[in-house]
């Protein structure tokens, strides 16, 4: 039992590692850009969530929908203000602009909300599971769980069906193509961004709602370990960073569970060394 248990909260982490990891994947898939100022739009995402709850008293639902907006229009003006300009630049000038930018954001929530994490409000009201005595399983792990499954589905649906999914994927091919056919790249690499932003803010309230808290740094290592699961799954494939998420998840639980809670990190980055030297392409 203490294995299923350990295996299902490793399931619950990698299930938000997926959903940080599906905005990764997207943004570099398309734009060929790698944002790592996105752990941070999650941050921002449970800030907006906590402060719509708690200041403004508002439903929960309409809460959370003020934090995707939010991550929204920070994610569109991040990248018309941050990324645009820095397209054709090489890929050191576009990383040194993310650290930046996730440096300016964490500064932010500093100076607004102070270095203290606060605790995130109770949104995912969702009862827990017993079976039998001894297992559990939290509301928050399964809603976490089927968000970022019905996610992947409806991502996977989008961009394969629709006229925009397919503006992406050309845009994703040949950039210059794409133009030549009528494909704004300028829109499409847009909204790539807005979707990606969209995602973070939700995984901003799972983990919000999964331990409880927010804080300036919240979502600084959650952000690292989703690229280490982009690349684990092979970064640019929606189903590989849904797996790579998933499996990461669950070795770090499993670690922490049966090795050391200390190693625990130590043995994911272990991970993306091997990975990188092994199958740079991913799973």
């Amino acid at each position: 039992m203490e294995f299923l248990s350990n295996l299902i909260g490793g399931l619950s982490l990698g299930s938000i590692y997926a959903m940080i990891a599906l905005g990764y994947t997207m943004v570099y898939g398309i734009a060929k850009m790698l944002n790592f100022a996105h752990g941070d739009i999650i941050m921002v995402g449970a800030y907006a969530v906590l402060t719509s709850v708690v200041s403004l008293k508002l439903n929960p639902i309409f809460a959370i929908l003020c934090g995707i907006i939010t991550c929204v229009v920070l994610g569109v003006l991040i990248e018309k203000i941050a990324y645009k300009p820095l397209r054709k630049a090489s890929p050191l000038a576009v990383l040194i602009t993310a650290i930046g930018v996730s440096y300016f954001l964490q500064s932010l929530a500093l100076l607004i909300f102070g270095s203290t994490q606060q605790s995130f409000p109770d949104v995912l009201t969702i009862p827990a599971v017993h079976i039998g005595d001894q297992l559990t399983i939290k509301g928050e792990s399964i809603a976490t769980l089927s968000i970022t499954i019905i996610i992947m589905i409806l991502l996977t649906l989008f961009i394969g069906k629709t006229k925009i999914g397919k503006a992406m994927r050309a845009v994703s091919e040949d950039k210059d193509a794409a133009e030549l056919m009528g494909i704004s790249v300028n829109r499409t690499i847009t909204i790539t961004f807005a979707i990606g932003s969209a995602l973070a803010a939700i995984a901003g309230v799972c983990y919000g709602a999964t331990y409880g808290f927010v804080g300036p740094y919240t979502g600084s290592m959650p952000g690292i370990k989703a690229f280490i699961a982009a690349v684990f799954g092979g970064i640019g494939s929606i189903p590989g960073a849904m797996l790579g998420g998933i499996l990461l998840g669950v070795i770090e639980n499993l670690s922490k569970a049966y090795i050391s809670t200390e190693l625990s990190d130590a043995i994911v980055f272990g991970i993306l060394i091997v990975i990188l030297i092994v199958k740079p392409t991913g799973l």
